[in-house]
């Protein structure tokens, strides 16, 4: 089997190949990076290390992955500029650029060489006003969602994949929703094989959280080097929610994603820890204490950025049923073997974690 990640040198993609080489030792893995992200060039030891083939490219460049020789049974596209307030502070060129042309590339690659195509997309194309509109109570460590009747889309369980995509949403959400359409377009009428995951929050070993994008992390690795820290928006007290997924568990889901594709062919799945994986940011803060044993008391801010939101949980009850699959590492354990690689890497990580 030959299997083709790109942004395999990022959090996510360098974890997958390195659990796909794992599992599967006589395939071919190859790893594809154009290594923009600060720190992504520390990802190449280890890869190699692992066995996993890199090739330095860039999934804007349609001619960069054309020249990889032979066809792949398997292209995961994890490549993206994941930050949803990219494009923001200037042009959107950037993430417009990876994020959209760059699946629109992968499927050219897919329609070419007939192989598989497993979309890594995001739970940020949900339209933000929906989500700032949720009902809300405040408790004592994060908010919840109000007792009673709830929105279409929106249960106890989180918010499923028929809730609101048709209004603003951010650069970021807007290239991974036209990158779905695309991914269904080539779906139904160019014969390609796909299917599409709307991730979540995706945290673990191996992140070089920032505030804008890995914050969970970032947090841990705050807490072990004594840094500062501030909540940021909604009061600034840390309540906001989101739930975390374990890049194992993904793993998990994406092998059986591959067994049974024929069966789900251009299908949309919400993808993340679902309410049992769910924490606050002040809860995580109380988890991160415990651990290292450092108190690292953030400061608040109470202005709250333009996209962000108070409360996301995904309902993976589909791809659940679908798949036969469970997520099975919660917070605690997430929290577990971040601060565990951490502490291997400290020398290495206490520079790339410096205060920015």
């Amino acid at each position: 089997m030959r299997i083709l990640i790109t942004g395999g040198a990022g959090f996510v993609g360098s974890n997958l190949a390195v659990a796909f080489k794992r599992e599967h030792p006589t395939s071919r893995v190859v790893a594809f990076d154009n290594l923009r992200r600060r720190g992504s060039e520390t990802k190449l030891a280890l890869l190699r290390e692992r066995g996993v083939e890199f090739v330095h490219g860039d999934v804007r460049q349609p001619g960069d992955l054309e020249a990889l020789p032979g066809r792949f049974d398997w292209v995961i596209d994890a490549s993206a500029e994941p930050s949803v307030r990219a494009g923001l502070d200037g042009s959107p060129g950037y993430v417009i650029e990876t994020n959209l042309l760059g699946t629109l590339h992968c499927l050219e690659l897919c329609r070419r060489r007939a192989g598989h195509l497993l979309f890594l997309s995001s739970s940020r194309v949900y339209s933000i006003e929906p989500l700032r509109s949720l009902p809300l109570e405040e408790r004592a460590t994060r908010f919840e969602l109000a007792r009673g009747p709830s929105p279409p889309g929106v249960s106890a369980h989180g918010l499923a994949e028929g809730f609101p995509t048709d209004r603003p949403r951010s650069f970021y959400g807007a290239s991974k929703l036209a990158s779905e359409l695309l991914v269904q377009e080539y779906v139904a009428g160019a014969g390609v094989s796909a299917l599409i995951d709307r991730c979540g929050v995706i945290a673990g070993p191996g992140q070089l959280g920032r505030e804008d994008q890995g914050v969970f992390a970032l947090w841990m690795a705050r807490h072990h080097f004594r840094g500062k820290l501030r909540y940021t928006g909604f009061g600034g007290t840390g309540k906001q929610v989101r739930d975390l997924l374990h890049p194992e568990d993904l793993f998990d889901l994406l092998q059986r994603q591959m067994a049974a594709i024929d069966t789900h062919r251009g299908g949309i799945f919400n993808v993340g820890g679902g309410a049992q994986g769910s924490t606050s940011l002040c809860e995580w803060t109380a988890l991160c204490r415990e651990l290292t044993g450092h108190d690292a008391a953030p400061a608040g801010e109470a202005a709250t950025h333009p996209v962000d939101v108070p409360w996301y949980v995904s309902d993976h009850r589909r791809v659940s049923d679908a798949f036969d699959w469970t997520p099975r590492r919660g917070p605690r354990a997430i929290a577990t073997d971040l601060l565990a690689w951490i502490r291997a890497e400290e020398s290495g990580l206490r520079a790339l974690f410096a205060e920015q």
